[in-house]
């Protein structure tokens, strides 16, 4: 297991390029007035691919995870480029960080982490009939692709590097929808 990168520095820089915070004043329908504050994204969204091998095999990445310092094993992701539907960001993204396209990209749901203070919002791409392809991509180090039994789900969830909430749900949704009982 590699050894999380040393933070030698943490400062509140205010707006990032990836998140702004904004105030909304409110009146619900009681008469109560509120001012909630919500962090806001820009650009079109992310995607969430959930790249499976063969009927059973989801391709998962481990990748080092700033907010949690420590390598997490998750799903591939990543934002929309403007202009990108959906299916070109997954299939991007799948190419990038995994090494492999899609011949067929099936979207399932739309995620949003926190909606009670975030707009942003993550496509649930599945991805299969895959066939190998790799274009480069912006992460620091090339990631860890590791094949895991989607029947074994159960056993992926008692894992102290894998706590991503949307990887969970998104691997959750897939298995629904491949056993028929889930319909986008």
């Amino acid at each position: 297991m590699r050894k999380p990168p040393i933070i030698h520095a943490v400062r509140d820089v205010g707006p990032s390029r990836f998140l702004r915070a904004e105030q909304i004043d409110l009146e619900f329908s009681n008469g109560e007035r509120r001012t909630f504050e919500r962090l806001t994204g820009e650009g079109p969204g992310a995607v969430i691919v959930v790249p499976m091998l063969d009927a059973d095999t989801v391709l998962l990445v481990r990748e080092y995870a700033a907010g949690v310092d420590r390598y997490e094993l998750g799903l591939p992701k990543g934002r929309l480029d403007p202009g990108e539907t959906v299916e070109q960001g997954a299939n991007r993204e799948l190419k990038e960080e995994v090494g492999y396209g899609a011949r067929r990209l099936t979207p399932l749901h739309e995620l949003v982490l926190s909606p009670s203070y975030m707009t942003n919002r993550a496509h649930v791409v599945l991805a299969q009939e895959l066939y190998p392809e790799r274009l480069p991509g912006d992460e620091p180090e090339e990631l860890e692709v590791v094949p895991w039994r989607l029947s074994e789900l159960h056993t992926l969830l008692g894992r102290a590097d894998v706590s991503d909430g949307r990887s969970i749900a998104a691997l959750f949704m897939a298995r629904e929808y491949l056993a028929g009982r889930f319909r986008p």
